[in-house]
C-alpha cells in the first residue's frame, strides 16, 4: 500500500498536527488581553554619547515568557500592531532573549545585504543548530559561501528536470488517491504528499516501509518544533527534548544510508549532495551531507506543504480564480517539465498572493557581530533580531487593500511587489536567499496542477482557515474540504 494512502499515516498525520497551546480555547483572549496591556516603552540600549543614533523602544513584556506567548498565538497580528506602535525598529523579551524586532522594506534591506558582514546567524543558531546543525541557513561569510558554491551542483538546470521528473510520478501517482468519499483534511494529507515527494526527490527511499516513513516524518515534525520550545532544556516530554530525539533519528538513518550514496549517482538530491563538486573541485565530507540533508529536507517539505496548501484554500475561496488556473492547467496533458511549470502565470500570480498572505517562514533571525545602526536607530554588538517578512507584505502603504486576496497585483500591470526589492521577501534575500526556492516553486505547481485537474475544491459556507502560527504556519484544524472529481 502507498505511504500516502495508508490510513495508519493519514490518522497520525492529523492527530501531529492538532491546535497546540498557543490555539487552545481562551488563549486569544488571553494574548489579546497581554497585548494591550499598557506597558512603559523602554530603551533596549543608551546609544553612544554624541553618536545622534536614537534608542530602540519596547518593553520586556511577562516575566520569562516575555512577548513570546502574544507571538505565538497572533502571528503577524502581534507584529503588525508593534510596528504601528513603536515602529520599524523595536524591541521585546521573545524566546528567552531580549530581541530587536525589524519590519517593513528599508530596514529589512539594511539587515539581509548585510554588506560588511554584520548580522551573522547567530540568531538562527540560537533558535534552531541543536536539531539542524550547521546547515546551510546557519552559516556564514566565507564558509557559507563555500558550502554554497558546492550546493549549487545539485541545483543545475539538469538536476532540477531529474528532480521534476520524479515529483511529477509521485504526484501523477497520488493525487487521485486522496479521497473516495469528498471531505479531508486538506493539510496532513498534503503533509504526506510532500514527504513522499522529498523521501523520492531528495532520498530515493520510495520503497521504504510505511513505518519508516512515518518516523521519518515524526522527527521532522519534532525538529521544527524543538526551535520554539519557551523551555529550552531536554525535560522528558517537552518540545526541546522531542526535538533531539528527532535530530537523533535522522542522522542515524543518513549515516546508515550514505555509503550506498557514495557509490552510486542516482537522480535523487541526497546523491547530488555526495557527488557534488564545485568548479574548483571542492566536495562535501560525510558529516556535511548529512547535516545538510536533514536542513534541506526540513525547509523544502515544511515550506512546500504550507505554501501548496495556503493556495488551494484561497483557490477553495475564491472559485473565480480556481476557474481561471484550471483553466490555464487544463491545456496540458501528460508530465509535467520546468518549462512548462514556468509558463503557468495565473498559477505564479495565486501562488505569490498566498505567500504574500501566509509567510511560510514568518521571521529571518540575525545577531549583530558589533555595535551598528539600522534606520538611525543604535543597536549594540551581540543583538538578536527578528526581521518579519510577514509584516511587509501586509503594510497598507504599499499594498491595495493588503488583507484582500488579489493575485493581479502581481500582474505585469501593477506588481505591487516591485515597489521595493525587500517588500517582497518569501524565500529572504541577500546571500542567504533560498537555495533551493526553485525546486519548492517547481513542486508546488506540479501538486496544483495535478490537483486541479483532478478535482473541484470547495469549503464550507462562511468557512475561513485559522492558521496556528506557534511555529510554522499551519492550519489548526487541518483544512477540511471537500474535493468532487471533475
Amino acid at each position: 500500500m502507498s505511504t500516502l494512502m495508508n490510513p495508519k499515516n493519514i490518522k497520525h498525520a492529523v492527530a501531529r498536527h492538532k491546535p497546540t497551546i498557543a490555539t487552545l480555547p481562551g488563549t486569544r483572549l488571553l494574548a489579546d488581553t497581554l497585548e494591550h496591556h499598557h506597558r512603559r516603552a523602554e530603551p533596549f540600549a543608551t546609544p553612544p554619547a554624541d553618536s545622534g543614533l536614537k534608542p530602540v523602544l519596547g518593553d520586556a513584556g511577562l516575566p520569562v515568557l516575555g512577548h513570546t506567548f502574544e507571538l505565538m498565538r497572533l502571528g503577524p497580528e502581534y507584529q503588525l500592531r508593534r510596528y504601528n506602535e513603536l515602529g520599524p525598529v523595536s524591541w521585546a523579551n521573545i524566546f528567552g532573549r531580549r530581541g530587536v524586532a525589524i519590519a517593513g522594506p528599508e530596514a529589512t534591506q539594511a539587515v539581509l545585504v548585510n554588506r560588511d558582514n554584520t548580522y551573522t546567524q547567530g540568531g538562527w543558531r540560537y533558535l534552531i543548530d541543536a536539531f539542524f546543525h550547521r546547515g546551510l541557513m546557519l552559516l556564514d561569510a566565507d564558509e557559507h559561501r563555500y558550502h554554497r558554491r558546492i550546493m549549487q551542483a545539485a541545483f543545475t538546470k539538469e538536476r532540477l528536470e531529474g528532480y521534476v521528473s520524479v515529483a511529477d510520478e509521485v504526484v501523477d501517482d497520488q493525487v487521485w488517491k486522496f479521497t473516495r468519499g469528498g471531505d479531508v483534511e486538506l493539510y496532513p494529507t498534503l503533509k504526506q504528499l510532500t514527504l513522499e515527494v522529498a523521501t523520492r526527490v531528495f532520498m530515493d527511499a520510495g520503497e521504504k516501509s510505511d513505518d519508516v516513513v512515518a518516523k521519518l516524518n515524526d522527527a521532522f515534525i519534532a525538529s521544527v518544533r524543538g526551535g520554539t520550545a519557551i523551555v529550552r532544556y531536554p525535560v522528558p516530554g517537552g518540545r526541546w527534548a522531542r526535538g533531539l530525539r528527532g535530530r537523533r533519528t535522522l542522522e542515524t538513518y543518513f549515516r546508515e544510508h550514505l555509503p550506498a550514496k557514495r557509490r552510486e549517482n542516482s537522480r535523487d538530491l541526497f546523491a547530488a549532495l555526495c557527488h557534488a563538486t564545485s568548479e574548483d573541485g571542492e566536495t562535501f565530507s560525510d558529516d556535511d551531507i548529512v547535516n545538510h540533508m536533514i536542513f534541506l529536507m526540513m525547509a523544502a517539505h515544511d515550506t512546500a506543504t504550507i505554501t501548496a496548501t495556503a493556495t488551494a484554500y484561497h483557490l477553495a475561496k475564491h472559485p473565480e480564480w480556481q476557474g481561471k488556473v484550471r483553466a490555464e492547467v487544463a491545456a496540458h496533458d501528460g508530465p509535467v517539465s520546468p518549462s512548462y511549470l514556468d509558463g503557468l502565470t495565473t498559477l505564479d500570480n495565486v501562488i505569490s498572493e498566498s505567500l504574500r498572505l501566509v509567510a511560510p517562514v514568518p521571521a529571518f533571525i540575525r545577531e549583530t557581530t558589533k555595535d551598528t545602526e539600522i534606520l538611525g536607530f543604535y543597536i549594540p554588538k551581540g543583538t538578536f533580531l527578528l526581521v518579519d517578512p510577514w509584516v511587509n507584505h501586509l503594510l497598507p502603504e504599499y499594498w491595495t487593500e493588503p488583507t484582500r486576496f488579489d493575485p493581479e497585483r502581481f500582474a505585469p500591470h501593477r506588481r505591487e511587489d516591485k515597489q521595493h526589492p525587500f517588500l517582497f521577501v518569501p524565500f529572504g534575500g541577500g546571500a542567504h536567499r533560498c537555495i533551493g526556492m526553485k525546486f519548492g516553486m517547481l513542486e508546488v505547481k506540479t501538486i496544483l496542477h495535478y490537483l486541479l485537474r483532478t478535482y473541484r475544491l470547495d469549503l464550507k459556507p462562511g468557512y475561513d482557515v485559522h492558521w496556528d502560527t506557534s511555529s510554522l504556519p499551519f492550519p489548526t484544524d487541518g483544512l477540511p474540504i471537500t474535493l468532487t472529481r471533475i
